[in-house]
């Protein structure tokens, strides 16, 4: 298809590939410069839930606080 063809039918041209799945070929002066394809089918996972498992690592105490007591300001007298 003519570059200026498809300039002129842009939108049109667009869902006739979307609907048919067909690529459309551009050109400019007989040579091609863009080709119009479909979209490949996005691959969903069949579920978020879970989607991070063992991705995480516990290094240390996940119980004991991050500081020392003697550490906050606000518990010296």
């Amino acid at each position: 298809m003519a570059i200026s063809k498809f300039k002129a039918t842009c939108l049109a041209v667009l869902e006739r590939v979307r609907r048919t799945g067909q690529p459309i070929l551009i050109t400019r002066f007989g040579k091609p410069v863009a080709e119009v394809v479909p979209p490949r089918p996005r691959q969903r996972p069949d579920s978020w839930l879970g989607s991070l498992r063992d991705t995480g690592r516990i290094t240390g105490d996940i119980v004991a606080p991050a500081a020392e007591e003697q550490d906050w300001d606000v518990l010296r007298p």
